[in-house]
């Protein structure tokens, strides 16, 4: 199957110029998954504004994506294996491109979720089938390339996210001057939607790209088409290098038919495999815990309540964004000289130094709060259910009504929670700002609090009585009324979160992938990280969840708080556990979890 005569012939210029397609066709991979964890940051503002979604369901749409990409991370490598990597690829793309439009067309929640969903599905699927198709194409010189090139344009995903974001605040900045409420509304109702619909060329694009390239040798190989695979050898190299990885794949196949033909008594219980699959599963866990995709995801709003402008907020998530994608590259630069775990220490370091920093600061302005649940609650209308539109007019009212004569607290700059019940079941409101003459009025109501079946009713409290709450009263549990800190305050806010960025990016941002890839042994890697990359997007999804609800009962404060308690979690698998894999073949690295060196620690 050698091509004799050109056997020796140099690497061509259409080979050259294929191995930089595929590159570009994994930096457009990456740009899609970094464009799937951030368009929701610029357009949260806006669909919180004018939605009159709850909290919870607000939540739901931010989570829905890493709740997609849970469900197709879980059954991408089995996908890849029967449909191919290209196929994959290319569906994964679709489904991207799908996505945008139901997102953009939808007037419901439903429908929402349904977009969410979907664009999540397609973020898990581009996550594992793009890398694993790089490993496979590319020749071992190109190979770290192409994998630097995805993390590169992922990061860049995000950064293209937020501009547009940018883009369109600059927008709602312009029909804000005019001081029409309505058109103010119509616009932002307009604004998150274009925010999505400019994210679907790098999906198309992405399709096209994916239809261009072959598939991969080694899939084709174990499917039995050598003719095929070599083929698509000979598109990324020199025809003796194709011949030279032909044969090593045969090599490799028969000395697997060999082994499986004899009786494998390395028990799994092993301490070469349990322990550096546990360790695998408490680094994932513990990297998602950090709050890193709660931050991005609700980093526009954070802002907005510290007390920046809508612009400035906006401004605030680009430079998030920034940070991110630069900082992705120091690490990237040091993770091979001064080792996994020394970034690992160093950055889970300075993550707690920067949440505790924001906690601190919202901690200060949450101080000044007043609860007026009496004064909400005597606006129940007959129904047990209530709309009211928190402006400067009604922030005055509900303080004159609890008989707040302080300063602190200012009408015409202040902000409103509410947390109400029906029966056994709870739900509660965003933050609404009285400064927010496009925000949409808080709509409480029977529908947005109760599940809508049973099984739902059983998930969300297995104690309660779903039929006594379809009867029961509206319950105002708290109502809490608390400043709006000045821009300055925002600022300080901002820093935290750029300090929090900056660590991670280079830290754990870098190393967790890689460093997992060189814990789990050649035997269990493909099941371990499936299960350890499960439990990650299970921890995620679950914290994304459950942030805005926590923070309106019990702050922003807290939550930071929070993330840096299971920091120091991290920190300490990290500094006690982690083993320096930099420079050690995977051979040594299972050893070590048999050595006195591994029991010692």
């Amino acid at each position: 199957m050698t091509a004799k005569g050109s056997a020796s012939a140099p690497t061509t210029a259409a080979t050259r110029r294929y191995n930089a397609f595929l590159l570009l066709v994994a930096g457009l991979g990456g740009l899609l998954y970094g464009i799937d964890v951030g368009i929701i940051g610029g357009a949260y503002p806006y669909l919180e504004a004018t939605s009159g979604y709850t909290a919870a369901q607000l939540s739901d749409i931010v989570a829905a994506v890493l709740l997609g990409s849970v469900f197709s991370t879980l059954f991408a490598g089995l996908l890849s294996d029967w449909m191919g990597r290209r196929n994959l690829m290319i569906l994964s793309g679709l489904a991207f491109a799908v996505s945008i439009p139901v997102i953009a067309l939808s007037h419901g929640y439903d429908s929402l979720l349904l977009g969410r969903l979907l664009q999540g599905v397609s973020a898990g699927l581009v996550g594992v089938v793009v890398p694993l198709y790089l490993a496979e194409c590319l020749s071992a010189a190109h190979r770290g390339k192409g994998t630097a090139i995805f993390q590169w344009m992922l990061t860049l995903g995000i950064v293209a996210a937020a501009l547009v974001g940018m883009y369109f605040s600059y927008r709602v900045e312009a029909v804000a001057k005019l001081a029409d409420a309505a058109a103010l509304f119509r616009f932002k109702d307009h604004a998150w939607r274009g925010i999505f619909w400019v994210s679907l060329p790098p999906g198309v694009l992405f399709v096209l790209g994916s239809l261009l390239v072959t598939e991969s040798p080694r899939w084709l190989f174990r499917r039995g088409d050598k003719q095929r695979a070599y083929a698509a050898l000979l598109r990324s190299r020199s025809p003796e290098q194709a011949s030279l990885e032909l044969e090593e794949m045969e090599a490799s196949a028969r000395s697997a038919a060999v082994t499986a033909g004899q009786k494998v008594k390395d028990s799994l219980l092993r301490r070469k495999y349990v322990i550096p699959f546990l360790l695998a599963c408490a680094i994932l866990s513990c990297n998602t815990a950090t709050g890193v995709n709660s931050l991005i995801g609700y980093n526009t709003g954070i802002l907005l309540q510290s007390g920046l402008s809508d612009l400035n907020a906006h401004w605030g998530y680009v430079v998030f964004t920034c940070v991110n994608f630069f900082m992705t590259t120091v690490g990237m630069t040091l993770v091979d000289r001064k080792g996994r775990r020394f970034l690992f220490i160093l950055g889970t370091s300075g993550i707690i130094v920067s949440l505790v920093s924001v906690g601190i600061l919202f901690k200060i302005t949450e101080q000044d709060t007043i609860d007026c649940r009496a004064a909400v609650q005597a606006l129940t209308g007959p129904g047990q259910e209530m709309t009211l539109r928190f402006d400067p007019a009604e922030a005055q009212k509900l303080l004159a009504a609890v008989g707040y004569t302080g300063s602190a607290i200012a009408p015409e700059r202040a902000s409103l929670a509410i947390i109400y019940s029906y029966g056994d079941f709870t739900a509660a409101t965003s933050f609404v700002r009285s400064d927010d003459a496009a925000a949409a009025p808080i709509e409480i109501n029977r529908a947005n609090c109760l599940p809508a079946n049973k099984v739902e009713a059983l998930f969300q409290n297995p104690f309660a009585d779903l039929n006594a709450a379809q009867t029961a009263p509206l319950r105002i549990e708290k109502a809490i009324i608390g400043r709006v800190p000045e821009a300055g305050h925002g600022w300080l806010v901002a820093l935290g979160l750029y300090g929090f960025m900056a660590f991670y990016a280079m830290g754990p941002g870098v190393c967790v992938w890689l460093a997992l890839s060189e814990l789990m042994p050649t035997r269990i890697r493909s099941n371990g990280m499936s299960i350890a990359l499960l439990l990650n997007q299970l921890v995620s999804t679950t914290l994304a969840g459950v942030f805005l609800p926590f923070v309106s009962k019990h702050g922003y404060s807290s939550m930071f708080f929070l993330f840096a308690c299971f920091t120091v979690v991290y920190f300490a698998v990290a500094a006690l556990f982690l083993p320096e894999t930099k420079g050690k073949t995977l051979e040594e690295i299972e050893a070590y979890f048999e050595s006195d060196t591994a029991k010692a620690n």
